[in-house]
């Protein structure tokens, strides 16, 4: 559906100002369709972003401040996702041993059970994008890439 169907809007004043509200009102439109993936598993889709951040490391523990240099959404706090995280038993937290400041964090065998289980669900969503080719996904993300340089 084209964007101006979407929101009931006829004209934009430039084809940027209608790529940016494209990409916030797509933004959207992602994020609930992956918001609704992870309620049963009483998830956001930030402490998601962050045990995925924590596989991606796995075995090895995580910084504090390593999660929140990788996190998609860099406003969201990571000590209160990972303290959340931790309630849930999908992930423990250490002190460091080099350095008796810093806190590290691992994912516990739960945590990594969630994220399998969620693998399956999660490539659903992406293959709501198998309207496009892999030539076409490519291009949108080699120009997606392009638009934040």
């Amino acid at each position: 559906m084209k964007i101006e169907e979407a929101i009931q809007q006829g004209k934009f004043k430039s084809p940027y100002q209608k790529l940016v509200i494209n990409i916030a009102f797509t933004n959207s439109y992602l994020s609930n369709m992956i918001a609704t993936v992870l309620k049963p598993y009483d998830l956001s889709m930030q402490q998601y972003n962050v045990l995925r951040i924590l596989r991606g490391q796995h075995p090895h523990p995580v910084s504090i401040n390593s999660i929140t240099e990788r996190m998609i959404d860099r406003m969201s706090n990571a000590s209160r996702l990972v303290e959340k995280l931790r309630k849930k038993e999908l992930v423990e937290r250490r002190q460091c041993a080099e350095d008796k400041r810093q806190v590290d964090v691992i994912l516990t065998d739960s945590g990594l059970q969630v994220l399998h289980e969620l693998d399956d669900i999660i490539s659903g969503v992406d293959g709501s994008m198998n309207h496009l080719t892999e030539k076409e996904a490519n291009q949108l993300n080699d120009l997606l890439d392009k638009l934040r340089k």
